[in-house]
């Protein structure tokens, strides 16, 4: 039925992105498998890997029928599985729950840029997938007990209605700021915690990264992912609440590179991305204008810190051009 349909724009455009992460997680999961020892954590990769290596093939099936080239995206080259590790068996867990979040974030969208039937139905199951990987994984890491919960406040027992202005207040020193509500808390939260995660991956790449430029990029990288986890923790505080005490999760000291630069600036790049759409998110539903302000400014400084890694990723050669339309 849809073989005298033609793909749109934004269906190739989001087929080209979506082959290029499978793409990417299947070599770092290569990598995983490889260097993992405990026979669960070695179950759930493997699983993971079959389940991005069926999708992979699939949307490269869709390319083949329309007679598109398939993109370059990450080979063999871009891992070396001889490498030592470079993170413990707990910071990769996360590191896969976090990109399960990260996508299937990206697959709702995607499906909602979808006209046909089958590009939809594969937008659906990869985002049904991404959601099992995601429950697989934290049911792992609470299991081992390295996973904070977000906090837990006392249950409404009334309905209860703004009816004063004050109650956005957070940049007059000179009134009370209120506590955060629970919507707010769950975004500050969840910025937290995705850059705990970030930060140490950060630190990861910044050790073993081969060009300056690049290393230099994951320690301004690692800074930011700092300077945010500094700004949301003390929103916490602020409100008498305790930021995550389970830090868990761990770099090596190997300083030889598993990942090709490429691979660690695409995914850096991937992550930028992510974290400006979830920043915005978090503003868009904020009642308190210092968060409104704090969310602005890390927006900004992401902005920024995702453009200049575009610019490295052209200046090396690595930024692969997406379809262009018929000039």
């Amino acid at each position: 039925m849809t073989s005298n349909i033609p793909l749109t724009a934004s269906e190739l455009g989001n087929l080209w992105q979506a082959y290029r992460e499978k793409s990417m997680v299947l070599r770092v999961l290569e990598y995983f498998i490889e260097k993992t020892d405990e026979n669960e954590v070695v179950e759930i990769f493997q699983k993971v890997y079959a389940i991005e290596s069926k999708n992979e093939q699939k949307i490269k099936e869709i390319f083949k029928n329309e007679g598109a080239v398939i993109p370059t995206a990450f080979n063999d080259s871009d891992v070396n599985l001889s490498a030592p590790p470079l993170f413990d068996e707990t910071l990769m867990m996360m590191y896969i729950r976090m990109m399960s979040k990260v996508l299937s974030g990206l697959y709702t969208l995607h499906e909602g840029m979808s006209y046909r039937a089958d590009i939809r139905e594969l937008y659906m199951e990869l985002t049904t997938d991404m959601q099992r990987i995601y429950s697989d994984t934290t049911k792992h890491l609470l299991e081992k007990g390295v996973l904070s919960r977000p906090p837990i406040v006392p249950m409404p027992i009334e309905v209860d209605f703004i009816n004063d202005t004050n109650y956005t207040n957070g940049l007059n020193p000179f009134r009370k700021k209120r506590v955060l509500n629970v919507v707010e808390i769950g975004l500050v939260y969840q910025s937290l915690e995705t850059n705990i995660t970030g930060m140490r991956l950060m630190i990861g790449f910044e050790q073993v990264a081969k060009e300056q430029d690049v290393k230099k990029y994951f320690t301004r990288g690692k800074e930011l992912a700092k300077d945010v986890i500094s700004k949301m923790s003390n929103l916490l505080l602020d409100s008498d609440i305790p930021a995550p005490s389970t830090w868990a999760g761990m770099n090596t000291e190997s300083t030889t590179s598993p990942f090709s630069d490429k691979l660690m600036m695409y995914n850096t790049n991937l992550l930028s991305i992510f974290g400006l759409g979830s920043n915005s998110i978090g503003a868009a539903f904020s009642f308190r204008n210092d968060l409104l302000l704090n969310m602005g400014n890390i927006i900004a400084n992401t902005f920024d810190f995702a453009k200049d890694g575009g610019a490295i990723l052209m200046k090396h050669g690595w930024m692969e051009e997406p379809p262009p339309a018929k000039n």
